[in-house]
């Protein structure tokens, strides 16, 4: 038995090094892809200011803002998917299941039918994306509300309501979209399937702040989160003010993923796929599962942009549709051969 964790925990030492020293590379290569091809001797030579031409103005004022964003909305959806999965004990949660995917298409659907899309809101965000976070949040707070009793947060309850206005958001937004133009129904279209086109330095300040914040409040809730898996009493018995740990989780994901998809819109796959593969490698613990997760987050939407800006250059594919095709085969792999790592969820 402890042969086994010992075992473990290198393992997981040596996936965090392996994936931090990952990271870099695939931001250097991936600022060097797109419609003009960059050889990586000069990106870094672009990126440290030796090369002042035309390179060094694609690689630090178009590329460099995109990469970055990606890399920590990436880390930012795959560490929220990590403490859901965590606070509902289900290793097929995502951070959509409270509501702030769903909420976050709607407000940024009815701004759009109202015409509000090429209006600039704050840091040259669009009011579209100012909706889409106040939708997110507000689908939350319902859904936090409903799953509260004089007893606590019932985890069950929580999910439940999740599914449920979830389910009545994505019908509100279907029925904007059955009585809007055609014009604005594509907007919508493009909208939820996310991409990192709109990046620019103010978005990127603004979700190293936000986001940035999320990334290292999480990690805190690490130790609680592992005594939640023995259960909610003996986690209580344990000394784990549990009802305190799910409201700061709970808020906590709904700014981060909120404020993901405000910037870039609906980025799905990330979140579920990223912290289960990790958790079939290294096991459960959150010590390394949630940093993990964030690592193997930013590299998969960094590579999934860089791809977005190539496969069909210069035409970009939205980046949500590039994650699936990534990460889909590698994971029906992984589930398939589940009894190599231990894992039977």
């Amino acid at each position: 038995m402890i042969t086994n964790v010992i075992h473990r925990r290198r393992r997981a030492q040596r996936l965090l090094w392996l994936l931090a020293t990952m990271l870099p590379l695939a931001m250097l290569l991936a600022l060097g892809s797109g419609a003009v091809k960059i050889a990586p001797g000069d990106t870094l030579a672009a990126l440290l200011g030796v090369d002042r031409g035309q390179a060094s103005l694609i690689v630090q004022q178009i590329r460099l803002p995109r990469v970055l964003l990606a890399g920590i909305i990436g880390a930012t959806l795959a560490m929220s998917g990590a403490a859901m999965q965590g606070l509902f004990r289900n290793p097929l949660a995502d951070p959509s299941l409270i509501g702030v995917t769903a909420g976050a298409s709607l407000g940024a659907s009815l701004l759009i039918v109202a015409g509000g899309s090429s209006l600039t809101g704050f840091m040259g965000l669009s009011l579209v994306s100012l909706a889409a976070f106040v939708g997110g949040v507000l689908a939350v707070l319902l859904v936090y509300r409903l799953a509260s009793s004089d007893n606590g947060t019932s985890v069950a309850t929580m999910l439940l309501a999740g599914i449920a206005i979830t389910a009545l958001a994505g019908a509100a937004g279907s029925l904007l979209e059955f009585f809007t133009d055609n014009e604005r129904l594509r907007q919508i279209s493009l909208w939820k399937m996310g991409g990192l086109d709109g990046a620019t330095l103010p978005r990127l300040w603004l979700a190293m702040v936000v986001a940035g914040s999320v990334l290292l409040a999480l990690p805190r809730y690490a130790l609680p989160l592992n005594t939640l898996l023995l259960g909610e009493s003996e986690a209580r018995h344990l000394g784990i003010a549990v009802n305190r740990t799910k409201l700061a989780l709970i808020t906590w994901v709904a700014i981060g993923v909120g404020t993901s998809v405000a910037l870039v819109g609906t980025i799905a796959f990330v979140g579920l796929v990223v912290p289960h593969i990790v958790r079939l490698l290294i096991g459960p613990d959150h010590r390394t599962l949630l940093p993990a997760s964030a690592l193997g987050g930013a590299i998969l939407l960094v590579c999934a942009d860089a791809l977005s800006r190539t496969l069909l250059a210069p035409t970009e594919l939205p980046v949500g549709i590039i994650t699936a095709l990534i990460g889909v085969p590698f994971f029906i792999s992984l589930l398939r051969q589940r009894h190599h790592y231990g894992m039977q969820t």
